[in-house]
């Protein structure tokens, strides 16, 4: 009952609290049912163990199975763990030290919170923990025997798990600790990685060359507990319940382990790929966003629902920076700059941005995300074949297969891809001339993309915004102008930066520009920031253009 009750708390933990981990996970891997790619992962030590939690993974794609292989084989470990312990023991089970046995998956699944750290780690410990329990079980024999045994048994661990085999090693005969440890050194002298990557374990840890203490730390109180558990006295029945309050308050600190602003990140770059935009906004509305990623993923929501205008100043601004996040190698925040790319229209830029984030993965690995987005972007720029080649990757997997071969006839279909609803208007919404630019240009950017197509909403919104987080009230008013002679777009924020304007010129706007409201309310703000700058009183326009340009929207948020 302790096992099910433990296995359905990780459960709920994953699938309810931390859903977006398990994607995040799954878009930065292609697992392809491939010869050339299972020979890949069965020609490196630790490559079955890859292969097999590559294969895991991919079902991450769907929240609730990954939530419930993240139970199963933290569950795994603590009956391979408790096997163990009996197998230590000469008298009668260990119950009253049942808890003890859970150690170890606890320890595993805070140690999950770091989000490089790999399933491989979990399935090669779980290899290697069956291993050991099958040779307690059916290894009989001297220590002669058990020693030439070892010579066979810790090469195949060693191929089966990577370093992990140091703990079957110590399991099956201590002294062939240093037999492992000579295999490990010789392979690293013939495999094309850096030998710190093999003693680390190639696929344990997303930065291959390195390995958090926690994770070295686990086997060796593995094997501390299950060797050394039942020398523990048994005492009374009391100590049961003590134990088993201690493992409750051990699952408990779990989440200490997470780190709740990166985790922040991970969740709306989780709704952005899924285009929930309205998930985003109520997001943002609880508990306001104030990294670039976060700010850029709020006003790109806001943008897509076309809202920007009008409800931008009702959350926290980082100047243009929160529009755009600047470029950086980075394979998360490259994600979420490219989403804004796109959706902008500027489909090379997206491409690009892709196929950077992709390269800039540490361990190598190809990105189902990444894949589908350069598939997207080859068939709207018409490049069909190099966009065939993306498709025939993702016809070789379990969830993006579908989509695939949607997409496979598409390609050369001019009149599907026009009527196709996103793929259309992207295709005539781009801008099919190559050129260079920078962050710091997105006024120019946005400026190309509106003369282009003055539907491109998107560019409209972020073409009158950048200025206004830049505080270039002139710069606002010449883009207002040619904007407004040919829409009718003149939401809260634009009519707020109108009076403003107007207002510093000592003149009244021209009639209909600004709402009468508005026009009230900006004369309000005035008397009280003229009163005192320092005011409390000016929190009541924290929304506002006229606060964030005279103010600053940093106050704000040191204020809440």
């Amino acid at each position: 009952m302790l096992t099910l009750a433990f296995g359905v708390a990780v459960f709920l933990f994953w699938r309810y609290r931390y859903p977006f981990a398990l994607t995040y996970q799954e878009q930065f891997q292609l697992f392809l049912f491939d010869g050339e790619y299972l020979m890949e992962r069965l020609r490196e030590p630790g490559g079955v163990a890859r292969y097999v939690a590559e294969f895991l993974v991919q079902f991450y794609n769907h929240v609730t199975l990954g939530a419930v292989i993240l139970a199963l084989l933290l569950m795994l470990v603590q009956q391979l763990t408790w096997s163990l312990m009996k197998s230590c023991s000469h008298t009668s089970p260990l119950t009253s030290h049942y808890a003890f046995s859970f150690i170890p998956s606890v320890m595993l699944w805070y140690s999950l919170g770091d989000e490089s750290v790999l399933l491989t780690y979990v399935v090669a410990l779980v290899m290697a923990l069956g291993m050991m329990v099958v040779w307690t079980k059916k290894m009989k024999g001297g220590r002669i025997v058990q020693g030439v045994a070892a010579l066979v048994v810790i090469p195949i661990a060693y191929w089966l798990t990577g370093p992990m085999v140091l703990l079957v090693a110590l399991w099956v005969f201590p002294l062939s600790i240093i037999y492992a440890l000579a295999l490990i050194l010789l392979s690293a002298h013939f495999l094309p990685f850096p030998t710190m990557r093999v003693m680390c374990g190639i696929s344990y840890y997303r930065f291959p060359v390195t390995l958090p203490y926690l994770l070295m730390v686990i086997p060796v109180v593995t094997y501390v507990i299950v060797r050394f558990a039942h020398r523990i006295p048994k005492t009374k029945s009391w100590v049961t319940v003590a134990e088993v309050v201690v493992l409750i308050g051990l699952v408990g600190f779990v989440d200490k382990g997470f780190n709740a602003k990166k985790y922040e990140l991970l969740e709306y770059d989780y709704l952005v790929r899924l285009n929930d935009w309205r998930s985003i906004i109520a997001k943002a509305e609880k508990h306001a966003p104030d990294l670039p990623m976060s700010v850029g993923a709020t006003n790109l929501a806001l943008a897509m629902t076309n809202q920007l205008g009008e409800r931008a100043f009702d959350f926290f601004q980082r100047g243009r920076e929160g529009l755009l996040p600047r470029f950086e190698r980075n394979f998360t925040t490259a994600q979420l700059t490219g989403e804004i790319y796109f959706h902008l229209g500027l489909i090379n830029t997206a491409q690009r941005f892709a196929f950077e984030s992709m390269e800039a993965l540490p361990n190598y690995n190809k990105s189902a995300r990444s894949v589908k987005r350069l598939a997207e972007t080859n068939l709207i720029n018409g490049q069909y074949e190099v966009a065939r080649k993306y498709l025939k990757m993702l016809q070789k997997t379990i969830f993006y297969r579908p989509w695939a071969q949607r997409m496979m006839a598409l390609l050369g279909d001019e009149k599907a891809i026009d009527e196709h609803p996103l793929y259309g208007w992207l295709r005539k919404a781009r801008i099919q001339d190559d050129f260079l630019f920078s962050e710091d240009e997105l006024d120019k950017i946005c400026g190309q993309l509106f003369m282009h197509d003055e539907q491109n909403k998107m560019a409209v919104q972020y073409l009158l915004l950048a200025p206004l987080l830049d505080k270039d009230i002139q710069k606002f008013m010449s883009f207002a102008e040619v904007v407004q002679s040919t829409t009718n777009y003149n939401p809260r924020a634009c009519q707020e930066a109108i009076a403003f304007a107007f207002m510093q010129r000592r003149q009244q706007p021209p009639q209909g520009a600004v709402s009468p409201m508005i026009l009230e309310r900006m004369n309000e703000f005035a008397r009280v920031y003229s009163g005192d700058k320092n005011s409390p009183e000016l929190m009541r326009f924290k929304n506002t253009v006229w606060y964030y340009l005279t103010v600053g929207n940093h106050l704000a948020k040191r204020e809440e």
